[in-house]
């Protein structure tokens, strides 16, 4: 049993304060269960994905910048005006986080916003502004017929964020879009400029893939690219208990390029079938189309996707649309840009009442059996609505610090509609801890850039190199001034 402080009984049980406190979600009356979280974010103040992280800063600043002396420059002034005042800094992008990751309190938040992509065909790389959206590198690689080796599968986040927060994709064998970068031009918390590779700098680069922004502020990026290819889809559906060793034969099978799962997520039969999704590449590798955006197919999935709400037939009626007739309407080819050339923002319901919140938990193959067992044993006893799970294939990260894949993993993407409630969030909270109870118990860890809910022995054993990256950062920032809410919630007191 954990040692229960005052400050883990906050973040275990979610008390309807989440991270911040009454500050962050405005007055809240205790009282009433069912008290909405105003999401409203006034004028200096800033939120993310979640619409429950609204914290106030001293400024936002937009950088539009290429990386030179220029951006440098203006970086520089922004470090020491908030050093010598005592305030935090934090870069961003697009603020897909959901915890306040990506906001520092009372400081400077920089948000980069640049295109700047510039393609090696020889070398097979290119050189990315740290601003740069997916959606600016697939169109600058598409025409000269490449593509992002790994990425996530929507094409608006930020290139260094997803460095930061090292996300994953669809594409196989590999691991997570770090593993793909040659190196990094990084300005430390003094104003150095340096460059960072797994063989310059290695330490503080192995800390700054997956360090959230905490060890530098990252201007560009040397990353590899892949062919694009046109690929064909092949569609196997399993029992959920038969899906690990199925997905392991087929992304370990060199033939496929691009792979992932789903289980159904229907209550009466919660996570007892998956479909697995495999991408080869076609005979005819002729005459690529430009890589599409989003169309009808993915509208109408929008909508199908939303329709699920609070209706388990619908639910029902969705898988076996996917499992189905949906399986042999994708079944022609596809290149792969255009598979990952989707915003997120499709999936969007714009409903004030609710907010899309996401899990994520990795889990050893061998034992994806036991975290079948513990999600069917925890998420049915919420009343979350839980509208998707994505399974994805990461290989091996042994390079980053804060690393949650030190051995291949399947990772779990949940997606789930949360009311915009103090009940829910509490609700949502006790999911949470949980489920990182359990996935810690088996081996297993869970991804940082969402909901704060965990407790501080449950970061640290998910975490376990958390000391060594502490001592990093106060050795390359003493006056902490690279600084965000996985600091102050949880690293900081390591």
């Amino acid at each position: 049993m954990r040692k229960l402080t005052r400050r883990t009984a906050l973040l275990a049980t979610g008390a309807v304060l989440g991270a911040y406190g009454a500050r962050a979600l405005g007055p809240l009356n205790p009282g009433l269960e069912g008290v909405a979280l105003a999401p409203a974010t006034p004028e200096g103040w800033l939120n993310d994905a979640s619409n429950l992280s609204s914290t106030p800063i001293h400024r936002h600043v937009i950088l539009r910048e290429d990386p030179g002396e220029a951006l440098v420059a203006q970086l520089r002034a922004e470090l020491a005006e908030a050093r010598a005042d005592g305030r935090p800094v934090t870069v961003n992008a697009a603020r897909h986080s959901m915890g306040g990751q990506s906001i520092p309190r009372d400081g400077h938040a920089i948000s980069f916003d640049n295109g700047l992509v510039e393609a090696d065909t020889a070398a097979r790389t290119y050189r990315v502004h740290a601003g740069a959206r997916w959606v600016r590198v697939i169109a600058a690689l598409d025409p000269l017929g490449l593509s992002p080796m790994v990425m996530q599968s929507n094409n608006d986040f930020g290139v260094a964020a997803t460095f930061s927060v090292n996300a994953h994709g669809w594409p196989v064998p590999h691991g997570p879009m770090g593993a793909t970068v040659r190196s990094v031009r990084m300005l430390l918390p003094d104003g150095e400029l340096i460059t960072a590779s797994p063989m310059e700098n290695a330490d503080l680069f192995g800390a700054a893939m997956g360090g959230y922004g905490l060890v530098g502020i990252i201007t560009e990026l040397e990353v590899e690219a892949a062919p694009n290819l046109r690929l064909e889809p092949t569609h196997t559906i399993h029992k959920a208990e038969d899906f690990a060793p199925a997905f392991i034969a087929a992304v370990t099978d060199p033939a496929v390029d691009m792979a992932y799962g789903r289980l159904n997520v229907d209550r009466a039969r919660f996570f007892n079938e998956a479909l697995l999704v495999a991408y080869r590449p076609a005979a005819d590798q002729s005459d690529l189309p430009a890589a599409e955006g989003s169309g009808l197919v993915s509208q109408a999935a929008a909508r199908l996707y939303r329709a699920q709400l609070g209706n388990e037939g619908m639910k029902r009626f969705r898988w076996a649309i996917e499992t189905g007739i949906g399986a042999r309407a994708a079944s022609g080819p596809v290149t792969r840009n255009s598979l990952i050339n989707e915003p997120v923002a499709t999936l969007d319901d714009r409903d004030p009442a609710r907010t899309d919140i996401l899990h994520e938990y990795f889990v050893a193959p061998e034992r994806f059996a036991e975290f079948l067992d513990l999600c069917r044993a925890v998420i049915p006893e919420s009343y979350q609505e839980m509208l998707n799970v994505t399974l994805r294939y990461v290989g091996a990260n042994p390079d980053a610090w804060l690393s949650y894949a030190p051995g291949p993993r399947i990772a779990a993407v949940m997606s789930f509609s949360q009311e915009m409630t103090s009940r829910a969030e509490a609700d949502m909270a006790r999911l949470t801890v949980a489920m990182i109870d359990g996935i810690t118990a088996i081996g297993g860890s869970y991804y940082l850039p969402y909901r704060p809910h965990a407790d501080l022995l449950q970061f640290r054993r998910a975490y376990p190199r958390t000391g060594d990256f502490a001592m990093l950062k106060r050795r390359i920032d003493p006056a902490l001034t690279l600084r965000n809410a996985l600091w102050d919630n949880y690293i900081g007191y390591t």
